[in-house]
Order: structure tokens, then C-alpha cells, then sequence
């Protein structure tokens, strides 16, 4: 078993520099592959940014009440049982270039659509009020079979999932988030730089408030 940090950098006891190296580049080639988590390799990306002084983007913790601990050992402890206190909203949130951004990581093994079942009405609900307050809103979407990433924007996400009751329709084809999302491209150092879909977006915006103001 891989002991992780609260953040899911694993953690490498007594284990000396070069064995640390050498295991990092096994996570980079097996992301690329299939081993390393999505979330992980946000993670990762997220501390990058930081480091650098990019950006401030922390996963959100998951409220949980701990109901059972068994103790084997005087030094361990075990949660037997616990429960979840609250809906959670989105999976990140933090600010960058002075917005405010909050965005929901998900992943499919299907190679055609992304299934609306990933997402849940109350973080529908979360991303909605999001945009109300003009905060940057978007999901990461990952097609683990296919390894493709992409940065849709949660106005298109939201307009379908209202839209698919009325249409039937169960999940976003493929060829829609190609056209109405940006794919990002896998790394090393970000692993996932979704931070340039962003400055894409960001810059959208600035030629369509341009637009109105008639430069």
C-alpha cells in the first residue's frame, strides 16, 4: 500500500534522493500510460503553481464525521466508520491573476461522450451561483481511455444539463466538448497545465468587453 499526504503526494519513507527520482519519473510515464490519478496529477499541478507564485488553488477538503476508531496499536488509528456531514460542491477552488476560480475534475473511460451521471444537481447548483458572483467556473474533463484533457467552461456544461431532460439526452458527445472546450496537453512540469486554457478564456473575455465598448 502507497502511504499519501493529505494533498496525495505519496510519501517516501527513509527513501534516498535518487530512489525519490527515480519514482517520480515512473508517476510522470505511468499519468501518461494509465497509473497516476487525475486528481493526483492536479495536485501536483496546483503545487507547481504555487511554487512559482502562479496561482493559490487548493482541493477542497471533504466535510466527514468520524463515528467508529479502532486503535490495533497504541501509536495507529483506524477509522472504522464515518459518514459524510454535507453535499460536497466542486473539487477546487483559489484564485489566479486576481480571479477568483472554482472547477470540478472528472473522469470517464468512455471514448465517445462524457456521461451526465458524473455530475451531481447540487454542484450544478454550486457552479451556477459561481457565475453569478463572476468567478471563473469550468470542469476538467479526462478520457482516460482516449488520454485527452479538456477545459470546459461551466456555461456550456450547465446549458446541456438543463437542456437534458427536454432532449433525453444523457451525456456530452465528444465531438461537442472538441468544439466547445479547450484539450489540454499532458506534461511534466505542470502535469495538467489547464492554467493556459484559462489565460485562453480570460482573454475571450477581453476581446468580447472590447467588442461592446466599440474599440
Amino acid at each position: 500500500m502507497v502511504l499519501r499526504y493529505p494533498n496525495g503526494q505519496p510519501y517516501y519513507k527513509n527513501a534516498s534522493p535518487v530512489e525519490k527520482i527515480q519514482e517520480k519519473r515512473k508517476q510522470i510515464t505511468e499519468f501518461g500510460n494509465r497509473g497516476m490519478r487525475f486528481e493526483e496529477a492536479i495536485n501536483e499541478s496546483n503545487e507547481y503553481y504555487l511554487s512559482r507564485g502562479l496561482a493559490v488553488i487548493h482541493k477542497k477538503p471533504t466535510p466527514i464525521q468520524i463515528v467508529k476508531v479502532d486503535y490495533p496499536k497504541r501509536s495507529a488509528a483506524v477509522i472504522k466508520e464515518a459518514y459524510f456531514t454535507q453535499a460536497s460542491t466542486t473539487d477546487y477552488n483559489g484564485v489566479y491573476r486576481g480571479f477568483y476560480l472554482d472547477f470540478e475534475a472528472k473522469e470517464t473511460k468512455n471514448k465517445t461522450s462524457f456521461p451526465f451521471k458524473n455530475f451531481h444537481a447540487h454542484q450544478i447548483e454550486h457552479m451556477k451561483a459561481c457565475l453569478e458572483q463572476k468567478g471563473v467556473c469550468f470542469v476538467l474533463l479526462w478520457f482516460s481511455t482516449l488520454k485527452r484533457c479538456f477545459y470546459l467552461n461551466s456555461v456550456n456544461l450547465i446549458a446541456y444539463w438543463d437542456a437534458q431532460k427536454e432532449k433525453g439526452r444523457k451525456s456530452l458527445p465528444l465531438s461537442l466538448i472538441e468544439e466547445l472546450g479547450i484539450e489540454i496537453k499532458t506534461g511534466i512540469s505542470p502535469r495538467i497545465p489547464y492554467l493556459d486554457a484559462v489565460d485562453f478564456y480570460l482573454s475571450t473575455l477581453s476581446i468580447e468587453g472590447e467588442s461592446k465598448n466599440g474599440k
